[in-house]
């Protein structure tokens, strides 16, 4: 078997570190996705199940942020049920429920 040549050499590393930082990127993009699950997941839960003034403050600022964030009509109705429809001429209070148009 012939010796390979520095440059032959230089080239196989260079393509085995492309490989391994490709390979470490794709585990740091699962890592992010994951921690966002699992926070999305909280949040959803103490929507749902949370009697404290945090759960219910949680929501009242969802439904104040979340529809400035979200930008796609997808998105949007990914979280239809979860928002309130805001009232117009007068502040709502938590307590009211959310009027719908007839």
């Amino acid at each position: 078997m012939a010796k390979r040549s520095i440059a032959e050499r230089l080239a196989q590393l260079e393509a085995q570190r492309k490989n391994l930082q490709s390979k470490l990127g794709k585990q740091e993009r699962a890592r992010d996705t994951r921690r966002k699950v699992l926070l999305g997941a909280l949040v959803l839960h103490r929507l749902e199940k949370g009697q404290d003034e945090f759960s219910k403050k949680l929501g009242d600022w969802l439904n104040k942020e979340l529809p400035g964030f979200l930008t796609r009509d997808d998105d949007k109705a990914l979280f239809a049920g979860l928002l309130k429809k805001p009232v117009t001429g007068k502040a709502k209070s938590a307590d009211e429920p959310a009027h719908t148009a007839p």
